[in-house]
């Protein structure tokens, strides 16, 4: 079973934040008379990926579905003439894919949902429920069609294109399969679904995964790949003329800095400890950390420094938190330089591991304020690195004696290339909004004062993205609690308001739910 224990959450402040009265939705229109202004909600579609269909806590389930944020806008268009809203519904509450593969057999392809099962001195374990194990079927096609078009995973590309919906494309990645599940056809895309139904309204939030799936994976191109912006502009002009051409009114929103959600901000750099190292027997810890002195960080320390690089590797300390090794692409490689000191050093143990040293350390760096963890890194701290003999099996613990790779960490270099691709996107966005004339949601800046010290308050509770504690983000650290959604339904409600001239009623964040306490 998989676990996250976070270790920086205080549990007093776990449920939510009571501030003053203050609150940060100023533009509501609870007192005028509701009226949909130029605006036909009728049949109201939306489209987007996961933060659209009301993902959370790493899974999709009902609960999750029925706070998704275009319900909330729905339930408010109702009162001006809004239709039936339907959306693609798991079947349970505990999330998860199982994938047929034959004779009877399944393949479960998707996880179910993250809780919270205890506390482990004072931080929550976080893990899957129902020890992990999916009782939802791809096969089981859905009748539509469904208001709700939010497909998880999908980038800008996906939307368009033939055959998402194909449950054979899903082992080669050329179907989603949660659109299979309620696709028209195996031959449908998800924009030809969309304007066979012939919308009065619709809602688009897409292109977070563009970025999002690259920055989860370290920035790691063998992993996934980063769209580049020239892309990103083709793909998205194509959908919005697609969606033009339905003669709908709707609403934009652009992307939010995915470097700064909790997913990415929770871990430290610095999480060894004696007590982490010892697994809490500081005693332990302590004599791992003079091992590791010994064999790795003190001989590198100084072979680094001889060679004008000392900043990269310090000796470990007992009583302080250190930072965990990582390998740093964007860094000269000293291998050669590293390999050939370790031979002339003299040291037998050196010698007979010069061309491992080398090998393996040469790009290798302590990580540093600027560097972001993903939350999944947490767990593979210490696991074990499969290493050729002679070299000790101590080497080769993962982000401690063995350097992390790309994929288990964000670099300064990567975090901007993401953000650059991200800020570009969002230019794609804002000038097809303002070119077609539809409503226009700064999700970015909303998500950003979120993660801000001060976040933002609706009736005196405060909302921040603080992982857990905050209220705003669910235990996947990426997708929104049931509050969060809300925050961005009433983005969605203000602009729309401002765009139709239309009076929707915005919901109460502290109506719906937040993390849920065991």
């Amino acid at each position: 079973m998989k676990k996250i224990i976070i270790s920086t959450v205080a549990v007093s402040a776990l449920l939510f934040t009571v501030t003053s009265c203050k609150t940060d939705f100023d533009t509501d229109v609870k007192d005028i008379q509701v009226s949909k202004g130029s605006a036909d909600f009728s049949k109201y579609v939306a489209l987007g990926n996961s933060l659209t269909s009301g993902y959370r806590d790493g899974a999709l389930y009902i609960d999750g579905q029925n706070e998704s944020y275009p319900s909330m806008l729905a339930g408010q268009m109702k009162l001006v003439g809004g239709g039936e809203f339907k959306q693609p519904l798991m079947g349970d509450n505990n999330g998860g894919l199982l994938l047929p593969i034959g004779g009877g057999a399944t393949a479960q392809i998707q996880d179910t949902k993250l809780y919270i099962k205890s506390f482990v001195d004072g931080a929550p374990d976080i893990g899957p429920i129902n020890d992990n194990k999916a009782a939802n079927l791809v096969s089981n096609i859905l009748k539509g069609p469904f208001n709700n078009m939010g497909v998880p995973g999908a980038k800008v590309a996906h939307l368009l294109a033939p055959k998402y919906g194909d449950i054979a494309g899903i082992p080669g990645k050329t179907a989603n399969p949660y659109f299979v599940r309620f696709a028209s056809s195996a031959n449908a895309s998800v924009i030809e679904d969309f304007a066979n139904q012939n919308p009065t309204f619709f809602s688009l939030w897409i292109g977070n995964n563009d970025a999002l799936l690259y920055a989860l994976a370290g920035a790691d191109n063998s992993i996934e790949t980063l769209t580049p912006p020239a892309q990103f502009k083709t793909y998205y002009d194509m959908l919005i003329s697609k969606i033009e051409a339905t003669k709908a009114k709707g609403v934009i929103a652009n992307i939010p800095s995915v470097t700064s959600i909790p997913s990415l901000t929770t871990i430290p750099t610095n999480p060894l400890t004696a007590a982490v190292l010892g697994k809490g027997n500081v005693a332990a810890g302590e004599a791992a950390i003079d091992d590791l002195n010994k064999n790795v960080y003190g001989p590198l320390s100084q072979i680094l420094t001889a060679l004008g690089a000392g900043d990269r590797i310090k000796p470990l300390s007992k009583t302080a938190a250190n930072p965990l090794l990582i390998k740093d692409e964007s860094i000269p490689n000293l291998g050669t330089q590293i390999a050939a000191a370790a031979a002339a050093s003299g040291n037998p143990t050196l010698v007979m591991l010069s061309a491992y040293l080398g090998a393996t350390y040469g790009q290798a760096r302590q990580a540093k304020s600027g560097d972001l963890i993903p939350l999944t890194t947490k767990a593979a701290i210490g696991t074990v690195e499969p290493l050729p003999a002679p070299i000790p099996a101590s080497l080769g613990a993962r982000g401690i004696a063995y350097p992390f790779a790309d994929k288990y960490v964000l670099i300064p270099s990567e975090i901007k290339e993401i953000n650059d691709a991200i800020d570009a996107y969002n230019v794609t966005i804002k000038a097809a909004a303002t070119a077609k004339g539809y409503a226009f949601v700064d999700a970015n800046a909303k998500l950003k004062l979120l993660a801000g010290d001060s976040g933002i308050s609706w009736d005196g509770v405060k909302y921040t993205a603080k992982f857990v504690s905050g209220g705003a983000f669910s235990l996947d650290g990426v997708h929104l609690t049931g509050r969060g959604y809300a925050v961005i339904a009433n983005e969605f409600i203000n602009a729309i308001n401002a765009t139709y001239k239309s009076s929707l009623p915005q919901v109460n964040p502290n109506n719906y739910s937040g993390v849920t306490l065991p």
